[in-house]
């Protein structure tokens, strides 16, 4: 069998890991990224820097690859599109379309007859009149956004008043729950009813960024069951094929929402890379590039705590890891307050 190439689009730390993942597995990357810097290149056997919407580089990418994959979701969905014509593409672009717009994703968990928080569209100022009902929540660009990027809380009306709102965007409000927890599900479909699925992961976020994740997830069993059976119930009705994450909120009695789908190998599932004997990673690889589907098998319980900003410093330097503790740098050049520069994962 001749060598499979992967196209990944994206080059940062996911970018990174899935190539690191690919060549375990003899298997080529190549990286299709618009940041001249991203730290992908240096895991990669080849990189192409380019704006997504350059129709030249697009074909030099589509010319280079077998297959295509992507490591974030806000890639614009005709660029998907126009590759998946010519190459294959997982997951499929209209997955991401659907993902990239909130309303629609929360529209469809709840067609899943999947409890969501409750939600309402904003597009225009007088929409916010009849809200006391959805408040206090957090108010959202239906589109882009991660890690706390177009976010607002609003207890109040008031607070509405203060934000400068751009509507020419659209936006979701979202109603909080009183949150006991948050978990998430990391899941890889192969095919109809072909999975691999990881235990439930509990995640603490802190300023909207997820600063750690540990197995085993402090949650009950009815709980632990149904995570599961909902993020295999989403990821066989959009009949994805690849890793995807489903995040969740526990509130105080125990009750489960579907936060959001992350359509691709996610930060929460960094621990199985020492946790398992298959990661995310390779997993998701695996199943993109039609390879053998391995059984899971848990090594370890973990915790997993992501470096901030200068906070890799401290890694960087030390020769003091214990036997249990394994340091990731995803060698970004530029260390800036809150930007994910590496991970920590440790054995428990």
């Amino acid at each position: 069998m001749s060598e499979i190439s992967l196209g990944i689009i994206g080059g940062g730390q996911l970018g990174s890991m899935l190539a690191i993942a690919a060549k375990k597995l003899n298997i080529k990357t190549v990286i299709f990224c618009d940041d001249i810097d991203a730290p992908a290149q240096n895991f990669c056997d080849q990189f192409i820097n380019g704006n997504y919407y350059d129709k030249e580089k697009i074909s030099e990418f589509i010319n280079h690859v077998d297959v295509v994959t992507y490591e974030f979701e806000n890639i614009p969905f005709e660029t998907l599109n126009e590759i998946n014509k010519v190459k294959p593409v997982f997951p499929k672009p209209s997955v991401n379309r659907l993902i990239q717009h909130r309303i629609a994703e929360k529209d469809f968990i709840n067609k899943l007859n999947i409890r969501t928080t409750r939600y309402v569209s904003i597009e225009k100022k007088t929409d916010i009149d009849a809200l006391e009902d959805f408040l206090p929540g957090i108010l959202k660009t239906t589109t882009l956004g991660y890690d706390g990027k177009g976010q607002y809380p609003i207890n109040s009306i008031k607070d509405f008043n203060s934000l400068n709102i751009d509507f020419s965007k659209g936006y979701i409000l979202e109603k909080l729950v009183k949150l006991k927890q948050e978990i998430s599900v990391v899941i890889t479909r192969f095919g109809n009813n072909k999975y691999e699925i990881y235990e439930p992961i509990e995640n603490i976020h802190e300023d909207q960024i997820l600063k750690h994740s540990r197995i085993p997830a402090n949650i009950n069993d009815k709980i632990f069951t149904q995570s599961k059976e909902w993020a295999m119930h989403i990821a066989e009705e959009l009949k994805y094929i690849g890793t995807l994450c489903v995040e969740y909120f526990i509130d105080r009695n125990d009750n489960l929402y579907v936060n959001e789908i992350a359509p691709r190998v996610h930060n929460s599932g960094h621990l199985t890379i020492n946790a398992f004997n298959i990661s995310q990673f390779e997993n998701h690889v695996r199943a993109v590039c039609n390879l053998n589907q391995i059984p899971l098998k848990k090594i370890s319980n973990a915790k997993m705590i992501n470096l901030l900003g200068a906070q890799i410093l401290n890694y960087r330097n030390s020769t003091k890891l214990k036997a249990n503790e394994f340091f990731f740098d995803y060698l970004k050049k530029e260390i800036k307050e809150k930007r994910k520069m590496g991970h920590i994962t440790i054995l428990l």
